[in-house]
């Protein structure tokens, strides 16, 4: 007989049981776990005493006196949610489910450096707190996103192509008005916990930014995958051969990364060289989306591009979804249009026989809920519920 893994009865992971849905009362708690009633007893009036688990209701009785029902408290505090981009800042204050309760923005220039623009992202945290009605002494965790390679276990960027002077900063202690858990990840990871949102998936997708630069959040069974130093998905700098057979120079010093070929800045770069009247990218989204020829082929190009990078990626991952996001993706359907002619036709059948490539839903909230979710995760782990139960 095969021994069927334990389910752990950690306060932490009854406290998630019962966030997920997958348990809802002492007695179920104790049947999924396996941990005897009193255990089960204890821990939970622990997490009731340290205001995380609530009780109210009574649930449908099997034979004996109806069970008391618990519910997660998503009012035991909040989270910073750090939505770093390369012109703009967004802070957000949430709930612990994510529910956005202010937010607040300024532009910004990323190549300002890390003091000045962390600084401006710590004044719009103390901004939205007041403006919630809340104080410093609420704020559990940080969450932030940034537009680069992080190195997930210290959160510090690590030679991020468009943050210059931002290389091994520790960006953690930019936040210590807070002493609470500091999450860092780089912006696409963070809109791929956004796009799973706060229930969560057991799906295996991937997330793919065209803004600024190209990136790609890889889920797995619902998870980001980061890999081993926490750069899985730097797509944006795969060698791909330009349509034209030209040789492109790559911000990061290589030729012809994708990002040089079918992101933001190519695209600028791009519809200036064919005489477009444009100053910015939204201005070629914007001209695309109105159904101008040039503009439309240019969008249509990077698509394709984009396309037969992720080609690789379906057969090598094989996922249920492709989410595309990002400034670039308000193009709309030129765009996705690009990236679906060169995915299904360069993708294996079996791989792409239910693959679904398709539009964020919610592109301009998820970098914001990513990072509040990721913050989130950090205070209820088992080392953030150890300490709000001492």
């Amino acid at each position: 007989m095969v021994q069927q893994p334990s389910v752990s009865a950690s306060p932490a992971a009854l406290l998630q049981h019962v966030r997920a849905g997958r348990a809802s009362s002492r007695a179920e708690l104790a049947a999924l776990t396996g941990a005897s009633r009193n255990t089960i007893s204890s821990r939970v009036d622990q997490l009731i005493g340290a205001d995380l688990l609530l009780e109210g209701g009574r649930g449908d009785s099997t034979g004996g006196r109806p069970p008391t029902l618990l519910q997660f408290n998503s009012r035991a505090g909040c989270v910073l949610a750090v939505d770093l981009g390369v012109t703009s800042v967004d802070v957000a204050v949430t709930d612990l489910s994510a529910r956005v309760l202010a937010t607040a923005g300024h532009p910004i220039d990323i190549a300002e450096g890390p003091r000045a623009v962390l600084g401006e992202a710590v004044r719009l945290g103390a901004e939205v707190l007041a403006a919630a009605g809340l104080s410093d002494a609420d704020v559990r965790a940080v969450g932030v996103g940034v537009p680069g390679p992080v190195e997930f276990s210290t959160g510090r960027p690590s030679h991020p192509p468009i943050m210059p002077g931002w290389h091994d900063h520790p960006i953690p202690e930019a936040f210590a008005r807070w002493p609470v858990p500091v999450v860092v990840d780089n912006d696409v990871n963070v809109m791929a916990l956004g796009e799973m949102g706060v229930t969560g998936s057991d799906l295996d997708v991937l997330v793919v930014k065209v803004g600024t630069g190209v990136g790609c959040g890889v889920v797995v069974e619902g998870r980001v995958y980061r890999g081993a130093q926490g750069s899985a998905g730097d797509i944006g700098h795969i060698h791909v051969p330009a349509p034209d057979g030209r040789t492109v120079l790559c911000r990061c010093g290589n030729t012809n990364c994708l990002e040089a070929l079918a992101s933001g800045a190519s695209l600028l770069r791009d519809a200036l060289a064919a005489g477009l009247p444009v100053s910015s990218t939204r201005d070629v989204v914007g001209l695309a989306a109105r159904g101008d020829g040039p503009a439309l082929e240019l969008v249509r190009q990077a698509g394709r591009t984009i396309g037969t990078v992720l080609a690789a990626l379906v057969n090598f991952f094989n996922p249920h979804r492709i989410v595309v996001t990002g400034g670039v993706a308000h193009a709309g359907l030129p765009l996705l249009s690009g990236i679906r002619e060169s995915v299904y036709a360069r993708a294996m059948p079996l791989a792409a026989r239910t693959l679904a490539v398709e539009l964020s839903a919610a592109p301009e909230l998820s970098g914001r809920v990513g990072a509040a979710l990721m913050a989130v995760e950090a205070c209820l782990d088992d080392d953030g519920v150890r300490v709000a139960l001492s």
